[in-house]
């Protein structure tokens, strides 16, 4: 191999082979990606789980180091640790699937049972304040609802099939998620080998650049794993306050908007304004001033939760100006949907420390 190497032939050839790999990949574009996500489908499960390990690792560190740093054997911290997450998080789905879960489904039969009332009387708030049902008419939408539900009926008693095959689906999804699940206490398990391993294949192929390579790696990691953690802090924090709220103004669906609250406000930026409107237009349909005491309420928890609340929990660990983070979202969405939109800032917040700490140097240096 190496008289090849040596051959005046040899780079020509090789440039060449690679430039016609390039060509047909770049007109073959979509289905090379396309191959690409077949491939790394098959993988899905595994990937999950992965995630659901990264996910749930600060929790078992924080058991390892606070709870069981005084052992002696680090494998017995790691396996305790990692234990006692794991019984935490399963502890908390199990408390979500017997109290909020029934609520939901509680809040959405009452709503849908009650609809048509909703919309008569919203229609009478309307007519009291001057908006004649020349201008808004919501008979003709309420018939609509009516009729939408009766071929809905229909539609499912002729597609049953089709139902069942839904069900299926949904029954293999949940089935990856428990295999996923599983995956993810080995992983745990593994964490500090699969450390190992990985640090001495980068050591392998980075050689003199290792150091910058770990550095990008631990600042990478302690940006996204602080923003996911308090990130779900605070949105946990956000709906609880909120139930709290409207459990003492007598508001109605306290869990169903709570949920809706709480889910949205993990979304950046526009995610707080999505939860408030929707929650505002299901109470709305209820009772006009509903609506109202939830939006002012929203607009003063989101304000604490602005100034006070995101600043303690993240500190200045995403430290980044609000331009980019803006243009982070919006193209985080064009480019990944809502994968994009959720790991925007994460994804900005790195690149702002890539910039500072190698790139603008190296300009500077030049």
């Amino acid at each position: 191999m190496k008289k090849f190497k040596e051959q005046p032939w040899y780079s020509l050839t090789m440039s060449i082979c690679i430039g016609v790999i390039l060509f047909v990949a770049l007109i073959k574009i979509n289905s090379v990606i396309s191959g690409i996500g077949t491939f790394l489908g098959f993988f899905s499960t595994v990937f999950f789980g992965g995630v659901i390990a990264y996910i749930i690792n600060p929790l078992a560190m924080l058991y390892r180091r606070k709870l069981f740093g005084k052992l002696k054997k680090e494998s017995t911290r790691a396996a305790l640790g990692n234990a006692l997450a794991f019984l935490s998080v399963i502890v908390f789905l199990t408390f979500i699937g017997f109290t909020i879960v029934p609520q939901l489904i509680e809040s959405v039969k009452t709503f849908a049972m009650n609809f048509n009332g909703y919309v008569d009387g919203l229609q009478r708030t309307l007519a009291a304040i001057g908006v004649s049902n020349s201008v808004i008419d919501l008979s003709n939408f309420v018939n609509s609802s009516t009729d939408l539900l009766n071929n809905v009926k229909e539609l499912a008693t002729k597609n049953m099939s089709t139902i069942m095959s839904a069900t299926t689906s949904v029954g293999k999804g949940l089935g990856q998620a428990f295999i996923a699940f599983l995956l993810s206490i080995y992983f745990l398990a593994e964490k500090d080998k699969l450390k190992r391993g990985g640090k001495r294949f980068l050591k392998a192929v980075c050689k003199g650049q290792y150091d910058k390579v770990e550095y990008v790696i631990i600042q990478s990691d302690k940006i996204l794993n602080r923003y996911i953690v308090y990130n779900l802090i605070d949105a946990s924090i956000i709906g609880i306050v909120n139930a709290i709220f409207m459990t003492i103004a007598g508001l109605p669906y306290v869990g169903l908007v709570s949920v809706f609250v709480a889910v949205t406000n993990i979304i950046p930026t526009f995610g707080p304004a999505i939860g408030a409107l929707i929650g505002s237009f299901l109470l709305l349909l209820v009772e006009p001033w509903y609506a109202g005491a939830f939006l002012i309420f929203t607009l003063i928890l989101q304000t604490l939760d602005g100034y006070v609340i995101k600043p303690k929990l993240f500190g200045d660990s995403l430290g980044v100006s609000g331009l980019w983070i803006l243009i982070g979202i919006v193209a985080g969405g064009k480019m990944f949907g809502v994968v994009g939109i959720l790991l925007a800032i994460p994804m900005v917040a790195i690149l702002d420390m890539l910039y500072h700490k190698f790139l603008l140097p190296f300009l500077e240096s030049r």
